[in-house]
């Protein structure tokens, strides 16, 4: 006997698209908890990921100036976590040297947030060796960061709109 029913033909056929969101939930929920594994397989932006998971309470967090960068604040922390330092001059601009290359690299990639998280790691450095009294190491990523505001702004794409649009 074969226990096989038919489908029902008396309602619609629905096929609701899964949001990116509602992905990112059920694979976290489902074990996968790594936001670069669930940006890859999402085709997400790594800050997508967080963000949502951010918002739906599954990875809160809270960093300031004096949090470890060994703790990683997002998926950019690995990136700088246990390379940058202050110690003198020569320590100040090696990290300076990881950040500017970070930095492009970021950008050739069109990633704005990790061009921020690198800006961010500057400006940490900058801060805690400015109120540690180390003054010329300080400058060191003043002067980086300096040139990295006095940047032009990227051009925006033009949008052509068709004659007659206005």
């Amino acid at each position: 006997m074969n226990d096989q029913r038919e489908p029902d033909k008396t309602q619609p056929s629905t096929i609701r698209k899964v949001s990116k969101k509602d992905q990112v939930l059920t694979l976290y929920k489902a074990g996968i908890t790594e936001v670069n594994d669930l940006a890859a397989i999402t085709q997400s932006r790594p800050s997508y990921v967080a963000g949502v998971l951010e918002g739906a309470e599954h990875a809160p967090g809270y960093f300031d100036l004096y949090t470890s960068t060994a703790k990683p604040m997002n998926v950019y922390s690995k990136f700088f976590a246990g390379k940058l330092g202050f110690r003198d001059e020569a320590a100040a601009r090696e990290s300076v040297g990881l950040i500017d290359e970070l930095y492009r690299q970021f950008g050739l990639a069109g990633d704005r947030a990790g061009q921020h998280h690198a800006l961010l790691m500057a400006l940490t450095m900058f801060d805690r060796a400015r109120w540690t009294g180390k003054e010329q190491e300080a400058d060191v990523f003043r002067r980086w960061l300096r040139e990295r505001l006095d940047e032009a702004a990227p051009v925006a794409s033009a949008v052509v709109m068709p004659a007659g649009s206005r």
